[in-house]
């Protein structure tokens, strides 16, 4: 297994602090993976040490049911140990190298470039084209390339997506040669994704999460699900819009029945409902088991992913008045900030989590 370097030996070395005082207790076993998988081990490499942080779920239910917890004077907090360990992680294997400080004060990067992409999208599209343009009443096929032409829409978001899609499968490779994953196995896939897509391990230790206190609540599981189905449900959207648009030549927009307009509403709302649930237990949570200063990671990702979709739903339900034009700039420009900035936030989360998974499944007999 690789060892990973450039880290702060702090966290690493609280981590395996913990993880030693875990594998001798083990009152916490049957709350998530992280703990099964601990078991295994009687050592705890730094590969090791980021695997597990990677595949705990934050559910905090360990750190509510541990008795070593603070006030203890062994202070064992390992939610915010793995927060801080993830964090670190997602730095780690950023690709290109050097964009990995970005995770570092990610909260403000993700502000700049929002109001950057927003800035930029609005001034050349008022400065280019005429008042009656912008402003007129457009329908039927096209509409939208009467404001923003074809060209203009498909190169700054193939060029952005291209670039966010290569830079995270490079961040992941990454990651899974540096967490000792192994050979990649068809059932470890297949039970990876069927964990991820119901998230179960958001369900603790069977009740839920503490997601506020000591009390076990299933709502940032629902949440979560709302989130990340919302997501891939806008994603499905654009895809067959795609298709339908650049090989069989049915441009945009298109009727309340088609299937990417059925996709990006049912999804689009699943966003806007889910991000807001996630931001508003954010600010109620119990801060003791959370790396606070990473916050603004966690923040600037539900903030960008809920005035994507809201800007999306307002541009479908108000895309044949004479506001579309200014709708369609503001939408493109949230559009490109999260294109630009999803290999260097909390959305890495996501895929790193997954390849836990996966490896947690290698494990098992």
């Amino acid at each position: 297994m690789l060892e990973i370097s450039g880290r702060l030996p702090g966290t690493i070395d609280e981590a395996r602090r913990s993880m030693e005082i875990c594998n001798a207790c083990r009152y916490c076993e049957g709350f998530c993976p992280v703990f099964p998988a601990m078991e295994l081990r009687r050592a705890f490499s730094d590969s090791d040490l980021t695997y597990l942080a990677n595949l705990c779920h934050n559910c905090k239910g360990c750190y509510h049911a541990c008795q070593y917890a603070p006030p203890h004077e062994w202070g064992i907090n390992l939610p915010r140990t793995f927060a801080e360990l993830r964090a670190e992680t997602y730095e780690d294997h950023a690709w290109p190298a050097g964009f990995g400080r970005v995770f570092r004060r990610n909260g403000f990067w993700v502000s700049m470039v929002t109001a950057l992409s927003l800035g930029l999208v609005m001034v050349l599209t008022m400065a280019l084209q005429e008042e009656a343009t912008l402003y007129g009443n457009h329908r039927g096929p096209g509409a939208f390339y009467a404001v923003i032409p074809y060209g203009v829409m498909v190169t700054l978001g193939g060029l952005t997506f291209g670039w966010a899609a290569v830079a995270m499968a490079l961040g992941a490779w990454s990651f899974w040669r540096a967490a000792g994953g192994g050979p990649v196995r068809w059932a470890a896939l297949k039970a990876a994704l069927a964990d991820a897509g119901r998230t179960r391990h958001l369900g603790g230790g069977g009740d839920g999460c503490n997601d506020v206190d000591e009390g076990f609540t299933p709502a940032r599981r629902h949440l979560h699900l709302a989130t990340m189905w919302g997501f891939l449900l806008c994603f499905a959207a654009t895809s067959a819009a795609t298709v339908m648009d650049h090989i069989l030549g049915w441009q945009a927009p298109y009727s309340w029945y088609s299937l990417p307009v059925m996709l990006g509403t049912i999804g689009g709302i699943g966003l806007v409902a889910g991000t807001a649930g996630l931001f508003a237990i954010k600010f109620k949570t119990d801060r003791a088991p959370e790396a606070t200063h990473h916050w603004g990671m966690d923040l600037g990702l539900l903030g960008l992913l809920h005035f994507t979709a809201l800007t999306g739903l307002a541009l479908l339900f108000f895309r044949h008045t004479s506001a579309m034009g200014m709708l369609l700039a503001i939408h493109l420009g949230f559009v490109l900030a999260l294109f630009v900035t999803l290999p260097y936030g909390k959305m890495v989360h996501g895929l790193y989590r997954l390849l836990a998974l996966m490896r947690h499944h290698n494990e098992q007999p």
